[in-house]
């Protein structure tokens, strides 16, 4: 039996708001990142798609997707997509919190321990 909570639609309004947030989060911390000399990291946002660009060449995707209430995260790894779920963007198959996978992700393709 699955404990992951059922996920709850969100208004239009509060799906904007949540994933502008955390965009807003990731990218302030990639910022901060390069300007502290942590890593060279590059970002690149488009409206509700925010690409992270790391030394070796690699790249991590942020995309929204208002249709579908979704957030798509595109890595090394593979690809993911995270729904809200009891105030926390979910992983679709494994119920993994999006802001962990991410670091997770940025980590091993920084090449060294990255957390948002």
């Amino acid at each position: 039996m699955s404990t992951t909570p059922t996920p709850k639609a969100l208004s239009d309004a509060d799906y904007q708001r949540e994933t502008a947030a955390l965009l807003a989060r990731v990218e302030a911390c990639a910022d901060r990142w390069l300007q502290d000399d942590v890593i060279d990291i590059d970002t690149h946002r488009t409206g509700g798609l925010l690409e992270l660009a790391f030394p070796d060449g690699s790249k991590i995707i942020l995309n929204t997707q208002p249709p579908l209430q979704e957030l798509w995260l595109a890595a090394k790894a593979g690809g993911f997509h995270y729904r809200w779920v009891g105030g926390q963007w979910r992983d679709t198959r494994d119920g993994s919190e999006l802001v962990e996978a991410l670091s997770r992700h940025a980590s091993a393709q920084a090449g060294k321990p990255l957390s948002f």
